[in-house]
């Protein structure tokens, strides 16, 4: 009786490594280059890959990071260390760290003599429009005076810079925004130049309080109603 001939497992083998071979190819394209592209949802289907958030101007990590540092010719006045520097602003609510900030002294004056410190520091996601002491000193001494000894007036003209959500600078590019006062205030402008109102400018944006962000503007706003 003959022995029955093994053969060679050549077809199974072959198979095997063709696998093999397939396999870090199907995954690759399973993950795809954006990571998230390839995932599916409970019901199977394919999810859309991610996209960049309202904040990104240019639509990469270098633009947005770009944009969320403070800019403006009048930034290099700000101080470089402690509590009136942007770092010490960004630990502080608004007024505070308004208060540390020799180019916005006139600005706190007015606003203690308002009695809106509180409401300024309590207040979550505002935006303020903080005018410079240079912007200050273009109203008429007699008139600014006067401003500053009547509350109610002075209270008006100060809530007309603030506005109630936190503002990018996408958001300033042209737009209209309800003011605390309850009157809108109007932006617009792209890049690093920016005016409200249309004639205030932005000398030094995008800076960060605890609960605000801050643009520093070269003319005090006055409501129109």
């Amino acid at each position: 009786m003959n022995t029955p001939v093994r053969r060679p497992r050549i077809r199974r083998t072959a198979g095997l490594l063709a696998a093999a071979a397939v396999l870090p190819l199907a995954l690759t394209a399973c993950s795809g280059s954006g990571g998230d592209s390839g995932k599916s949802d409970s019901s199977g289907k394919a999810s859309a890959p991610a996209t960049t958030g309202s904040g990104d101007m240019g639509g990469s990590t270098a633009s947005a990071s770009a944009m969320d540092q403070p800019f403006g010719a009048a930034c290099s006045a700000v101080p470089k260390n402690g509590a009136g520097s942007f770092d010490g602003m960004a630990k502080d609510p608004v007024a505070t760290a308004a208060s540390n900030n020799p180019v916005l002294s006139t600005l706190v004056t007015a606003v203690k003599k308002a009695g809106l410190v509180d409401t300024l520091n309590n207040a979550q996601d505002i935006t303020v429009f903080a005018p410079t002491n240079d912007a200050f000193a273009k109203i008429p001494k007699a008139t600014l005076d006067k401003v500053l000894n009547d509350k109610e007036q002075l209270t008006k003209i100060l809530t007309y810079h603030v506005v109630g959500k936190r503002l990018t600078p996408k958001d300033l590019q042209s737009g209209s925004f309800t003011t605390l006062e309850k009157s809108k205030v109007t932006t617009s402008g792209s890049g690093e130049s920016y005016t409200v109102d249309g004639s205030a400018k932005v000398v030094c944006g995008n800076v960060r309080t605890a609960n605000a962000n801050v643009y520093i503007v070269d003319t005090v706003l006055m409501p129109r109603s």
